[in-house]
């Protein structure tokens, strides 16, 4: 089509930015979109300061990083003024030239950035209500604070460079109702967010990102309890051979009995046990998303359930990799490149065993205090029509009753039969999916002195009816579950052969 015949086709201002404000930022990840820019721009203290004064309560972020000119925050206030297919620097956190404006359109009615640099102060505003009302196109940018707003920017007067974003008209965060508690609890649940997104920022032992709320300093939240003395495994940092950037590390926390009741509650993370397991991507080491497992998985894709809450992933991408990874305007979904999802799915299928491994047995080891395997009591047999559980013939207590069975032993096997076959399963996997904990195995919770009652009977027989010697009636007591995980009571059994008996 010939250029007479083309139509100059602008979008309307208040449409379109009232269509931007549904992309669906929460106020956290709102603020972690501004808190980009903050790190980009090199600031090394971020401080967010929240203000309720009702409906006309207010949000500003403030930094210290390089500020900008009248011509740069003219730039950064205009929405698409840098395209997404343009390079960026390494350390670079955006990539859209949207996140300042939509992340805040998402939550209020009038931006103001103020900035500063080589101690010149520059200052712009976007008022939808004034957008809103204009009989044009309407993208008007408008020049200084709001009257009676200017005061809110005087932070800026004592710093030689810096930024700050002020929030004004909460209207979709002080909704019908919203109280000063709500207000509250909103900060709370932002703290925990950006502790996660940042964590790796704020613990890095170069130049430390710090971040304030309200003068309150943000601790980092690691998933990954990193040196944790009950952590059972993880693996060393692995790179994709054929893709830069991509480094991943597999990591399986401690089970609940490995932790105290504040290191539990702690390492849980925002979402809780079961919403936290899975990958975490992360891009310049800002966390992009947390918590998922990126649809990956053999057949159908995995879905986050108790016994894999154990199962952590980190992986890093490079910030040139957001188109083959899908990544969108709010940084929270990510989709793998079809060449890195088999070797994705290779560890994280291993991590995901090990993870369930350790749910199932409580974070105890199924090896002898010689590293010998141990003996269960229950066996797996996985068969093409499902799978199913059978008693270990094998094992010692049982293997005992088999040997001296007699006449009964069809009874007996018809009891174990009928055992195997009515395993309350669902009960157990509801019990376990409600009380978000497997049930207590192993003599958990027993006292001693039934655990030594059973010993000694089974310690008994071996040696007075089998003929085992006591030492090596120990060595097999230690080699069978559940008593590998009471050597000292194994060792403390009185030889039935000692004539003090």
């Amino acid at each position: 089509m010939s250029a007479s015949l083309s139509r100059h086709a602008p979008p309307k201002a208040s449409a379109m930015i009232e269509s931007l404000r549904g992309l669906g930022y929460t106020t956290a990840t709102a603020l972690a979109d501004i808190i980009d820019n903050s790190i980009t721009a090199n600031a090394d203290r971020v401080d967010i300061t929240f203000v309720w004064k009702g409906p006309e309560s207010i949000i500003s972020v403030l930094d210290n990083g390089n500020g900008m000119t009248e011509s740069e925050l003219y730039k950064g206030m205009r929405l698409g003024e840098i395209s997404p297919l343009e390079s960026r620097k390494m350390t670079d956190l955006g990539r859209f030239g949207l996140g300042l404006k939509t992340a805040s359109f998402s939550q209020c009615r009038r931006l103001t950035v103020a900035s500063r640099k080589n101690n010149e102060m520059s200052c712009l505003r976007w008022d939808l209500d004034i957008i809103a009302t204009s009989n044009d196109d309407g993208w008007y940018l408008l020049e200084g604070a709001h009257t009676g707003s200017e005061a809110l920017l005087s932070q800026l007067n004592n710093s030689n460079s810096g930024s700050i974003v002020l929030w004004e008209v909460l209207d979709r965060i002080i909704t019908p109702g919203f109280s000063e508690q709500d207000f509250l609890d909103l900060i709370d649940g932002i703290e925990q967010h950006l502790a996660m997104v940042f964590h790796r920022l704020l613990e890095s032992s170069g130049q430390r990102l710090k971040i304030y709320i309200n003068n309150k300093a943000i601790i980092p939240w690691n998933p990954f309890l990193v040196g944790h003395p009950a952590k059972p495994w993880n693996s060393p940092e692995v790179r994709f051979p054929s893709a830069d950037g991509v480094f991943m590390e597999c990591h399986v926390l401690p089970h609940k009995d490995g932790l105290t009741e504040s290191e539990f509650q702690a390492a849980a993370g925002p979402g809780g046990w079961t919403a936290q397991q899975g990958f975490y991507v992360y891009r310049n080491k800002r966390l992009l998303i947390a918590g998922t497992w990126l649809g990956l998985g053999q057949g159908r894709g995995w879905i986050k359930d108790e016994a894999h809450r154990l199962a952590r992933i980190r992986l890093d991408i490079s910030n040139s990799a957001d188109a083959e990874w899908k990544i969108d305007i709010r940084k929270s979904a990510a989709r793998p490149p079809v060449n890195l999802r088999p070797w994705l799915t290779r560890y994280a299928e291993d991590t995901r065993t090990r993870a369930r491994r350790v749910f199932a047995h409580r974070g105890k080891s199924l090896t002898g205090i010689r590293g010998q395997l141990v003996v269960t009591a229950w066996k797996t047999e996985h068969h093409s029509a499902g799978v199913r559980y059978r008693i270990d013939h094998d094992h010692p207590a049982v293997r005992a009753v088999l040997e001296d069975a007699g006449a009964l032993l069809p009874q007996i096997m018809a009891m174990f039969r009928v055992i195997e076959e009515t395993i309350p399963v669902q009960r157990i996997w509801i019990d376990t999916a409600e009380n978000r904990e497997t049930p207590r195995t192993n003599f958990s919770g027993d006292a001693p002195e039934e655990v030594i009652r059973i010993l000694e009977v089974m310690f008994r027989n071996l040696v007075l009816r089998k003929g085992v010697s006591p030492a090596r009636a120990r060595e097999q007591l230690l080699g069978c579950e559940p008593f590998h995980k009471y050597p000292d009571l194994v060792a403390a059994l009185p030889d039935p052969l000692s004539k003090d008996e």
